[in-house]
């Protein structure tokens, strides 16, 4: 009785594989490749998907970019219980925390103007 032996593998029971071309992709050509492809994928016709852009403002400033008209994005550095505060009112008044900022703000602003007076704008240099 003869023994089987297996060591070859799958190949040696198909028979082996030609040997595959290789090709040398450059940045350039994936570039290319890419562009022709996108261009070739783009139809006039098509339209878009997605929501339709709605608001057209311009834009003068980078923290304007991705807001709504009359916004523009502002960093400030706060007390963390005041900022956990605020996340609380968002959360139980279900809106956003920019909401609950910018209502405290016209308020707050609204107690200074009646106070003080219309407050003058900062002189441009």
């Amino acid at each position: 009785m003869t023994k089987k032996n297996f060591k070859g593998g799958l190949s040696s029971l198909l028979g082996e594989a030609p040997e595959e071309k290789k090709t040398e992709v450059t940045t350039a050509g994936a570039k290319r490749f890419l562009k022709d492809l996108i261009e070739a994928t783009e139809d006039p016709e098509t339209p878009k998907r997605g929501r339709p852009k709605t608001v057209f403002k311009e834009i003068t400033k980078s923290s304007q970019e991705g807001t709504k008209e009359n916004e523009t994005r502002a960093t400030f550095i706060l007390n963390e219980d005041l900022l956990e505060k605020l996340k609380a009112i968002a959360y139980w008044d279900r809106v956003l925390i920019k909401e609950v900022v910018n209502s405290a703000l016209q308020e707050a602003v609204g107690r200074y103007e009646k106070k003080h007076g219309d407050i003058k704008p900062i002189p441009k240099k």
